[in-house]
C-alpha cells in the first residue's frame, strides 16, 4: 500500500503538483484537532495545479476534498483513503477598488476582515474572529449577528468537477442560512468579488472591536474546537431557543465522553480537552440530540460537517 501512494505521489509531483505528502495526519489541519492520516495530502498555491490535481482525482476515480483551515469539519479517525488539498498561504490574494474586494478563498477571514476595516470598507465585520478561510465562509454561508458573507457577495469564481473555471453570480450560489450551493455541487470556490459599502475606516474598527470582544466573551477560543456545533434552526428557535441555550438548560455544560466536553463557557462549543476522537464526537452529539429531543421534541442539527473515509461530506447528524 505505501508503495501504491508512493508512486501515485510520483505522478503527481510529475504533472506539477507540488508540495505532495503521502500519510499525513488530519489532526493537524483541524481546529478540532481531531483525524487519521490522509493517503495524499497536498498544499496548493494556485488554480493551475489544482485544475490538475482534480483531473488526476478522477482520472484516478480518487476522492478528493479541498480544504482551508479546517475550522468547521470533523474528521474521521480512519483518515481519509483519497486526497487532501489545502489552500496554501500563496493563494490569499487580495485586491481592493473602492468598497470592492476580489480576494482568494485562501484568505484568513480575520485578516480580510482588517484589511477591508483599513480601507473603509464596511459590510464583512460581523466576521471578524471567525477562525477560517474565505472559502469555507462562503460554503457555509457563514456570518454572525444575523448577517450573512452571501450578502456581500457579487460574483463567485469556482472550479466545476471537469477543472474548468466558473463565473456564478451571488442568486446562482443560492445563498440561506447557513446553507450555499456549494454544499449540494461539486464546485471548489477559488475566489470570490465582495461588494461593501465606503464607511469611516475608524467607525468599522469600533464595530469590529465590539465583535470580537463579544466572541471572547462567549466562547471558548483557546480550546480546541469546531466552532458552532449546532444550527440555530428557525423552528427551533422560535420553539425553545438557540442551540447553547437549550442543551445547558438540559443540564449539558460539562457533559464529557473521552476527550471531548461540551464547553462549560458556551454549551453549543465543544471543546477537545486532550486526545478527543471522532468516535467521541460521534457518541458525543448522538447523546446531547437524544436528551435534548426528550425535552423539547426537536431534533438538533449539526452545523459541522464529517468526512468520512471514502471523503463524503455532510452534516455529521446524518451519520448518526
Amino acid at each position: 500500500m505505501k508503495l501504491k501512494l508512493k508512486k501515485l505521489a510520483d505522478k503527481l509531483r510529475a504533472i506539477g503538483v507540488n508540495n505532495v505528502k503521502v500519510k499525513e495526519p488530519l489532526s493537524m489541519h483541524s481546529s478540532w484537532k481531531i483525524g487519521g492520516p490522509s493517503d495524499i495530502f497536498v498544499e496548493v498555491e494556485d488554480v493551475s495545479p489544482l485544475q490538475r490535481l482534480v483531473a488526476f482525482a478522477k482520472e484516478y476515480d480518487i476522492p478528493l476534498i479541498v480544504i482551508g483551515k479546517g475550522s468547521n469539519i470533523l474528521f474521521s479517525d480512519e483518515g481519509l483513503r483519497g486526497i487532501v488539498a489545502k489552500f496554501g498561504k500563496a493563494f490569499a490574494n487580495v485586491k481592493i477598488d473602492g468598497a470592492n474586494i476580489i480576494a482568494d478563498a485562501g484568505v484568513w477571514v480575520p485578516l480580510l476582515v482588517k484589511l477591508a476595516a483599513s480601507r473603509g470598507i464596511a459590510g464583512i465585520e460581523h466576521a471578524a474572529g471567525i477562525p477560517g478561510t474565505l472559502g469555507g465562509l462562503i460554503y457555509m454561508n457563514g456570518g454572525s449577528l444575523q448577517q450573512s458573507i452571501g450578502d456581500t457577495i457579487k460574483c463567485i469564481w469556482a472550479l466545476d468537477e471537469n477543472g474548468k473555471v466558473v463565473e456564478m453570480t451571488r442568486k446562482e450560489c443560492e445563498f440561506s442560512y447557513r446553507s450555499s450551493v456549494f454544499q449540494r455541487k461539486n464546485l471548489i470556490i477559488l475566489r470570490a468579488h465582495l461588494e461593501g459599502s465606503l464607511d469611516e475606516p475608524n467607525n468599522i474598527r469600533r464595530r469590529a472591536i465590539d465583535i470580537l470582544a463579544e466572541r471572547k466573551h462567549k466562547f471558548p477560543l483557546k480550546q480546541p474546537n469546531c466552532g458552532s456545533v449546532f444550527t440555530n434552526n428557525p423552528e427551533i428557535y422560535k420553539a425553545a431557543g438557540p442551540p447553547g441555550k437549550i442543551i445547558e438548560e438540559a443540564g449539558l455544560k460539562g457533559l464529557r465522553i473521552g476527550g471531548l466536553m461540551v464547553s462549560p463557557i458556551h454549551a453549543n462549543f465543544i471543546v477537545n480537552v486532550g486526545g478527543g476522537t471522532s468516535k467521541d464526537a460521534f457518541e458525543l452529539v448522538a447523546k446531547i440530540r437524544d436528551i435534548v429531543y426528550k425535552r423539547i421534541g426537536y431534533w438538533l442539527e449539526c452545523e459541522v460537517r464529517y468526512v468520512t473515509p471514502e471523503g463524503d461530506i455532510a452534516p455529521l447528524h446524518k451519520f448518526i
